[in-house]
């Protein structure tokens, strides 16, 4: 989104208040003050655009100032009576932006509690600060103090809240239920309830076996995230500590396979709110991965900063320069973006009295224009995202990022680094509709970011075997290189390699890219676990 906040006029703006309310209601107060003095509604309105409303009272009909008082409270009673009608397409127009994560505040010379009744008389969504006529003279319309306090209240808007609970698995093995489909759904009413975008927490960590909860779970994935809009996924199948658990990624794919079948109506996109990871960390704000670590307190505030586009922005002022400068710069711009985080999470800490975890600075794209990870490749001499050199570039976005965060924060944490989703970055779904990007570059690109193989869309006819496969791969390169990796992977039923999966807002776009057709099938039945590298042994 371009612009996160709308500074909006009330009447005449958002309701059709001249011609219903405040023209009426001045005819009212001439017939009281001035009966001889007759005035049209075109009249009304060219007189209150030129020389304005005050003059036309003040110098034109010669109002005192005790005039003025009952000019005011005949307005006040006329309006306390009689609810304006909004102008067409505005109320779907307030509701579409506020639920694209905007802003929507009113600067006006209307009074604020009149504000409000219009806004719930005709369901439009709440503003979140009103200037009104209530404000000091020097303070109101057209005066820019309102915008100043808006800038410096809103200025840092918080795009998407998100609640992380306990791995379910967990709690789910205190009871005899044999499915935790109906906890996913609790899950759900809570998220709609409290008004966040997503909660996470339905997960299972299984990097060494299974726990009886854990089986539960995971065979309650396809249909938990079939039946649940807000609820995320994710299980841990693999660490440096204990090895890859081929058992438990064996029977991941065939879950992504049954999540895929039963959200099919939608592109598969249930399997967009479920990961598989290697190393997950306990204190990830980002979703799909996120989950309240059983180390972490009762309740914690973690803070996700990002901005692609900041750091885009940044390095276009050093073009040309060599790479010691372009990574100062990036740090240095990191720096900045996460002391921002540190400010929003003291703050947030303080006013919900929750202890203040970490901050998380990872560099998490969006798909509109200008906030891409794959365009800060590209800026630094690459023609596309995908081509040789990009796995290098990208080593040293991630590192300069970490150390930018690092000496910004005490309590950097997360994942901390670059994220590479394919269909939530524009600039990545060019590179892959180019060919460029392919699967195996992107399996590259994770050695050296904050996470893995992210958001990619597959052919339908992708195996279950194939996609274990997958997991088991990035699996491998998380324990061997002590880092967090992950998959989330969506196989499209009826959509093939170059077809489009369109997955709605954050989520994005992306083409089907292709699967090397040779089979992993024998590789998987072995199953067991591979065990854990010698450098996990630190004691």
């Amino acid at each position: 989104m371009r612009y996160q906040c709308l500074v909006l006029d009330h009447d005449d703006t958002v309701v059709n208040s001249t011609a219903t309310i405040n023209y009426p209601a001045f005819v009212q107060t001439l017939q009281t003050l001035r009966p001889d003095v007759h005035m049209t509604l075109d009249d009304f309105f060219a007189y209150s655009f030129e020389p304005g409303f005050g003059a036309l009272c003040s110098d034109i009909l010669g109002f005192s100032d005790a005039e003025m008082d009952i000019q005011y409270q005949t307005w006040l009673d006329y309006v306390r009576t009689h609810v304006p009608d909004t102008f067409p397409g505005m109320r779907d127009l307030l509701h579409r932006f506020r639920a694209a994560g905007g802003h929507i505040c009113v600067v006006s010379h209307s009074v604020p509690e009149n504000i409000l009744r219009d806004y719930r008389a005709h369901d439009l969504p709440t503003p979140e600060r009103i200037y009104g006529w209530d404000s000091d003279p020097e303070r109101r319309k057209p005066a820019p103090w309102p915008i100043y306090q808006i800038e410096r209240e809103l200025g840092i808007p918080i795009i998407n809240k998100r609640i992380s609970v306990t791995p379910i698995a967990m709690v789910g093995a205190t009871s005899s239920a044999n499915s935790y489909v109906p906890l996913a759904k609790a899950l759900d009413r809570a998220a709609e309830t409290t008004g966040v975008n997503f909660v996470g927490g339905f997960s299972a960590l299984v990097q060494k076996g299974f726990a009886k909860g854990d089986e539960i779970l995971i065979n309650s994935i396809p249909e938990a995230m079939a039946e649940t809009n807000l609820v995320c996924s994710s299980v841990n199948v693999a660490s440096t500590k204990a090895g890859v658990n081929l058992d438990a990624i064996g029977l991941m794919g065939r879950i992504i396979k049954q999540t895929a079948h039963l959200t099919r109506e939608t592109d598969g996109l249930g399997c967009a709110k479920l990961v598989v990871f290697c190393n997950a960390v306990e204190d990830n704000p980002f979703m799909a991965g996120a989950f309240h670590g059983v180390g972490e307190a009762d309740s914690v505030i973690n803070v996700g900063v990002s901005g692609p586009g900041v750091v885009h922005h940044a390095l276009q002022s050093c073009k040309d320069q060599p790479f010691d400068v372009v990574a100062e710069t990036i740090k240095k711009t990191a720096f900045q973006i996460t002391r921002v985080g540190q400010m929003v999470a003291t703050e947030a800490s303080r006013r919900l009295d929750t202890p203040f975890g970490i901050v998380d600075l990872s560099l998490a794209p969006t798909p509109a224009i200008g906030d891409s990870v794959a365009r800060i490749l590209e800026e630094m001499g690459l023609s596309v995202c995908g081509t040789h050199g990009t796995t290098a570039a990208l080593a040293l976005l991630n590192d300069a990022v970490k150390k930018g965060g690092v000496m910004a924060s005490s309590h950097v944490g997360g994942l901390s680094g670059a994220f590479i989703p394919v269909s939530e970055d524009e600039g990545m779904i060019a590179a892959a509709l180019d060919g460029t990007l392919t699967l195996d570059k992107l399996e590259a690109m994770t050695c050296v970011c904050s996470v893995g193989l992210d958001m990619i869309a597959v052919p339908g006819s992708t195996t279950a075997e194939t996609i274990s496969a997958i997991i088991a791969d990035e699996a491998a390169v998380g324990m061997v290189n002590s880092k967090t990796t992950a998959v989330r992977i969506i196989p499209v039923e009826g959509k093939d390699v170059g077809d489009m999966v369109e997955l709605g807002g954050l989520l994005g776009s992306a083409p089907v890219m292709p699967v090397h057709e040779a089979a992993s099938t024998d590789f998987i039945a072995r199953g067991g676990r591979i065990p854990a590298p010698l450098h996990s042994l630190k004691n």
